[in-house]
């Protein structure tokens, strides 16, 4: 019997479907935002569409996370009637589903034209441009995420207001905690190897019900797939547990936010060597580290965007809270934007933790590797590395970041290189939808605003 992490191919993905007897698989794909839409497939349908690919509403490049309309990009709407879009299955997709014994998931991708603004297709550009400099990218993600004793009905009834975390306090790395709740823990860690996104390292967090996942390092393109499963079935297993995950960058102002850190580096193609470790500098770092960490720190302005895609996002970004607040780096610094971790030829990489949980990975990873390699073709050389606390120390103008996503949304509009790595399409396209996101928050008024204003003002 076949596995589903040994399909490959088309007809790997026929006689996987075969020889379970299925009469049905689900296909999904994931929108501007890194949320998975899908659907059941007959088996009649999926045959053909793994043969000549099928056609799914392009509405899904055009509305926010809640369904909403843009109104303000020119790649789909109303003017064009939301036509359907080409799509391609990915057979070595494969997985298996969480609780739904003998059933498969593939992740599928726009085509046409509608992959110029696709999120993954965004991401296989930057891998490919990697390809063509030589070299195999590498990369892992690191999730924080709260989990809470709630349902989708009970956060609602409360208006989203004392939700119950699953357990109390701050208790980071605590051993009491996944020992009290280990079928849970058991049931994440089965999840994580069932559906090929197996986790290195599962913890608890500073924080009442917070938890984080290190997801096991893989090529680039496969390390986007990971995660994205992940974030989206880590919630279906809560939910099917009478629980609740949120992936927000911060949801109290109390509490730290989530983190959704990323870490990369670079192999060379022609003999599988560590293109970051030399051991004759420095923290082992070579020169094209150097150049790939300058890129990093030159264009994070620019970038944030796609680091921090929601209102929410720079909620996070404040002085204090494990959040960097300027394109800053340092070794084995966590105060710092980008944290170069000196090891050896295996291990030697950099983590970029600026970016947050709510980050589409395919979108955060794509970025983070675009301004390395820019910074690799152009020879850049970063400022000088920040030891010490970096919140307390004054920063160069320019390694400033947006204070706001309408701001990071401008920033991005205006780079030259964002176009250069993504193509201007994806650019304008998702710059759009990052105004559009400012402004819906724009249009509602908050409890803060209403009871500082209402009566005194």
């Amino acid at each position: 019997m076949l596995q589903a992490r040994d399909v490959k191919t088309v007809a790997d993905a026929k006689r996987i479907v075969e020889e379970r007897g299925l009469s049905h698989v689900k296909v999904g794909l994931f929108d501007i935002d890194g949320v998975m839409r899908g659907k059941y497939m007959s088996k009649q349908k999926f045959f053909s569409a793994l043969d000549d690919g099928f056609a799914f509403c392009d509405v899904v490049l055009g509305w926010d996370s809640k369904d909403q309309l843009y109104d303000n990009v020119s790649y789909t709407g109303w003017a064009t009637g939301y036509p359907d879009a080409p799509v391609r299955i990915l057979p070595n997709s494969c997985r298996d589903v969480v609780d739904e014994p003998k059933q498969l998931i593939f992740i599928a991708e726009f085509a046409g034209a509608a992959e110029q603004v696709c999120p993954r297709a965004a991401l296989r550009k930057v891998i490919e441009k990697a390809k063509a400099m030589g070299y195999e990218a590498m990369a892992a993600l690191e999730y924080e995420f709260f989990l809470f004793d709630e349902t989708p009905d009970s956060i609602r009834e409360k208006g989203y207001r004392n939700l119950k975390p699953i357990t109390p306090d701050f208790f980071g790395y605590s051993i009491i905690r996944n020992s009290v709740h280990a079928e849970l823990y058991q049931k994440i860690l089965a999840m994580a190897e069932l559906m090929d996104f197996p986790i290195e390292g599962l913890h608890t967090e500073t924080g009442p019900g917070v938890l984080e996942a290190a997801i096991t390092y893989d090529e680039a393109e496969a390390a986007g797939d990971k995660a994205a499963l992940f974030k989206t079935f880590m919630k279906v297993l809560a939910q099917r547990n009478n629980m609740m995950a949120t992936f927000m960058a911060k949801w109290s102002g109390d509490y730290p936010g989530q983190s959704g850190h990323i870490h990369l580096s670079l192999k060379n193609i022609a003999d599988g060597s560590a293109v970051f470790f030399d051991d004759n500098n420095p923290h082992n770092m070579s020169a094209t580290q150097h150049h790939f960490v300058a890129g990093q720190q030159r264009l994070m302005p620019e970038l944030l965007a796609m680091f921090a895609p929601t209102v929410n996002s720079y909620s996070r970004l404040i002085p204090g809270f494990w959040a960097p607040t300027d394109a800053t780096w340092g070794v084995e610094n966590r105060t710092t934007a980008l944290r170069v971790i000196p090891g050896n030829s295996k291990s030697q990489r950099v983590e970029l933790r600026l970016g947050a949980a709510d980050a589409n990975p395919y979108l955060a990873i794509a970025a983070a590797l675009g301004a390395g390699l820019y910074g690799i073709e152009h020879k850049l050389e970063p400022e000088p590395q920040v030891k010490g606390n970096a919140y307390e120390q004054i920063h160069a103008a320019e390694l400033a970041l947006p204070k706001t996503l309408w701001e990071a949304a401008q920033k991005l509009k205006q780079s030259t290189a964002a176009k250069l790595l993504l193509g201007e399409p994806f650019v304008e396209h998702f710059a759009a939808t990052r105004e559009w996101e400012e402004r819906e928050f724009r249009r509602h008024i908050s409890d803060w605003e209403l009871q500082r204003y209402f009566e005194i003002i």
